[in-house]
């Protein structure tokens, strides 16, 4: 064979597999354009709730919150009702029976703190001596909340308790020893029992949210106080009749 004729031959091979792999690279160039234009579209089309965010979470809240905040109250419920074309709501209704409400319980502190004090230095049961410090502590806290509710819904409270009040401060001040004792277990038995059906008719009809609260609070506090006072074993059977006739509805 001659020499021409074999580097002919020798060169064919070498050819077809310059074409091949032309062929194979430009498959790859495609391949790889079409994966990275793929994943483009994946990083700025992420399904909602996965991309930057935990899990049950969507944009800008989680399960039962707001992001970065606690709930909204006050301006914050009425900007985000303008921001959503809404009317924002109004004030809540503030009734006579609410003022009424706080007014009574403004009353009962201005009292009932000092008889709590007397109770340190005049008595002479342990019981009753207890029963002083839990009206102290009591009333001292819804005291502050009483102030600071008026103030918030524009309710003027007296700042002196009224006559009858007054006078049994003085009658308490001027008793001694298992007088005292009595007379504190009982003035206060009577006076607690009352208002207590007042705080339960109050927050049964209020559509205020902060009557609502403060009701709640007020009712713990009288029904502690209550007990703590049947506790020390004075109350009169004559003071709990005289509470029910005055707070039992008139036929």
């Amino acid at each position: 064979m001659s020499p021409n004729r074999r580097a002919a031959e020798s060169g064919a091979p070498l050819r077809t597999l310059a074409v091949i792999a032309a062929v194979c690279a430009v498959i790859a160039t495609v391949l790889i354009a079409t994966r990275g234009s793929d994943g483009d579209a994946s990083a700025t089309q992420a399904p909602a709730g996965v991309a930057g965010q935990g899990y049950g979470q969507s944009s800008g809240s989680g399960y039962g919150h707001s992001s970065g905040t606690g709930h909204a109250t006050g301006a914050q419920k009425d900007g985000a009702a303008d921001e959503a074309g809404q009317a924002p709501a109004g004030p809540q209704p503030v009734t006579e029976i609410d003022k009424t409400f706080l007014v009574k319980v403004r009353q009962a502190g201005l009292w009932e703190i000092p008889a709590g004090r007397l109770a340190q230095t005049n008595a002479s049961s342990e019981a009753v001596k207890r029963a002083g410090l839990h009206l102290l502590d009591g009333h001292s806290k819804l005291d502050q909340l009483v102030r600071e509710d008026a103030k918030i819904l524009g309710v003027p409270i007296p700042d002196e308790a009224t006559d009858e009040q007054q006078e049994w401060v003085r009658q308490l001040e001027n008793a001694r020893g298992a007088e005292f004792d009595r007379l504190f277990a009982n003035v206060l038995r009577s006076s607690h029992g009352k208002i207590f059906a007042t705080i339960a008719e109050v927050r049964a009809a209020t559509q205020n949210d902060l009557i609502r609260r403060h009701a709640r609070q007020a009712n713990q506090t009288v029904l502690d106080h209550m007990e703590v006072l049947e506790d020390t074993g004075l109350v009169d059977s004559d003071t709990l009749a005289e509470v029910e006739k005055s707070v039992t509805p008139s036929q």
